[in-house]
């Protein structure tokens, strides 16, 4: 096993399995390279450097007593928003935050399955944006060029992930923040069925919009993962059926037919599909065809879903931002977003909440003609550091609709999504496509990403060493 990245999940997994490694050597391998990377890349928020190593002591102790379970000390990352034992919730925001009681459900269910978590990772301000900067922590850089953004607002758990500090990470979607991260550095990234891994302990988080995920660099990492932190806590009001998603890794999925869809659902700002990121995602489309599925041009009949994500957002930002130990330190546009979501926390969100069925029965019919959507996950690759975060409310609300109007429809509707990565466009920039089902498809979609990637093994590639060394000019 090499030290200077990390192996791969299942890798990491069957070498502690087989005694080739501890679970210390690990860990000790994954701290140094954060450590070394943290000036540049800025990935994390926390690292729990005693802690994990005497987690990683503890799964030794464990291996030689017999015990087996799936993670048994490989050391993962968590996103800023959940909740760690012993440490701050901060979300990306300034503030004196007090250290959490008890893990959430997922973090447990994640130390239940053997990991050791090794740090949390940053995000924007209350993960509103796809970008990963804010005055609480700096910049996160892109590993594949560090003077644009790995994305948001789950960067800091892809950046980790992409430079292979660490085998694989949670983050968290609620509007694209999963797959828009994975989608700009080049990884997997599951965006699974609402309830499918809790968000407790919170019942639902934006009032349902957002979903935990998985950041991995392969289907079968970020598969295994989602398997390890699935499952509900006994007040969770969304439980769907149990999945072992891993099981659908190699598996055949059939003959697919997959509904390419470039056009972006209806905003009220105009968003363009850039010609690289388009090329990019219809040639996946053609690797698709030639795997032996029908592919065809066609768009789910979205209407003004829109109008039923803002109430839902905003009211969520309203609900954290009230929660933070000095409101005023939030960003003026967070603030802004609360008031809205305050104005809208009423009869419009409860209409919005209302609309989801309508939508579920429509577009749902969608699927009696395809099984799966492939669209791609951005409009736009990686913007620049700093191109976002410097502009007023209603400029980033324009940027970011106009960079990444395709993925906020699903987390409307809590059906699952997973991003792969479509290439590189201009200057080494990665970009990604997403596949889309109905309820209860992650098997579907892991199945035909899986087969894609067998195909297009764009597991192999990584970031230049140069880019995780000096940081590259904003341009």
């Amino acid at each position: 096993m090499t030290p200077d990245r990390a192996e791969s999940l299942v890798e990491s997994a069957r070498a502690l399995a087989d005694g080739e490694v501890t679970s210390r050597a690990l860990v000790e391998r994954a701290l140094a390279r954060i450590e070394a990377a943290q000036p540049t890349l800025n990935a994390f928020r926390i690292v729990r450097a005693e802690a994990a190593l005497a987690e990683a002591d503890a799964a030794d102790r464990e291996w030689a007593a017999g015990v087996r379970l799936p993670l048994l000390g490989v050391p993962v990352a968590v996103k800023d928003d959940m909740d760690v034992a012993g440490e701050p919730t901060a979300f990306g925001c300034r503030g004196d935050f007090p250290p959490v009681a008890r893990d959430g459900e997922a973090v447990r269910r994640l130390r239940a399955a053997g990991a050791v978590i090794v740090g949390k990772t940053n995000t924007c301000e209350l993960g509103q944006w796809p970008f990963t900067e804010g005055p609480a922590f700096g910049e996160t850089r892109n590993p594949w060029h560090t003077g644009h953004t790995p994305g948001g607002s789950s960067g800091g758990s892809a950046a980790a992930v992409a430079a292979g500090l660490v085998p694989a990470a949670l983050g968290s979607d609620g509007a694209g923040s999963v797959r828009i991260p994975a989608s700009w550095t080049h990884l997997i990234g599951i965006k699974p069925q609402r309830g499918r891994i809790s968000t407790w302990p919170r019942g639902e988080s934006f009032q349902g919009i957002t979903v935990n995920g998985t950041l991995a660099r392969t289907v079968a990492d970020a598969a295994l993962l989602l398997d390890a932190a699935s499952g509900n806590h006994d007040l969770d009001p969304h439980r769907p059926p149990a999945l072992t998603v891993a099981d659908a890794v190699g598996r055949d999925p059939g003959r697919l037919r997959v509904a390419l869809s470039l056009r972006p659902p209806f905003t009220a700002v105009p968003a363009r599909l850039y010609p690289e990121v388009r090329a990019r995602v219809v040639e996946l489309a053609d690797r698709i065809a030639a795997l032996g599925h029908d592919v065809e041009e066609a768009d789910p009949p979205y209407g003004r879903i829109g109008l039923t994500f803002v109430p839902r957002a905003t009211a969520g930002i309203a609900e954290w931002a009230r929660e933070v130990p000095d409101p005023a330190l939030l960003d003026p546009r967070t603030r802004e977003a609360a008031r809205l979501g305050r104005l809208l926390g009423g009869a419009p969100l409860r209409a919005a909440r209302r609309a989801e069925a309508v939508l579920h029965r429509r577009i749902g019919a969608f699927f009696a003609s395809y099984d799966v959507v492939l669209a791609p996950t951005t409009a736009a690759p990686p913007p620049a550091i700093g191109a976002l975060h410097r502009l007023g409310g209603a400029a980033t609300d324009r940027a970011i609709i106009a960079a990444c109007p395709y993925a906020w429809p699903w987390n409307v509707l809590g059906w699952p999504g997973v991003n792969v990565p479509a290439g590189f466009v201009g200057d080494g920039l990665p970009v990604g496509a997403q596949l889309l089902g109905p309820a209860h498809s992650e098997p579907l979609l892991v199945s035909l990403a899986a087969q894609l990637e067998s195909e297009l093994r764009w597991y192999e590639r990584w970031p230049p060493p140069h880019a995780a060394d000096v940081p590259s000019p904003a341009v």
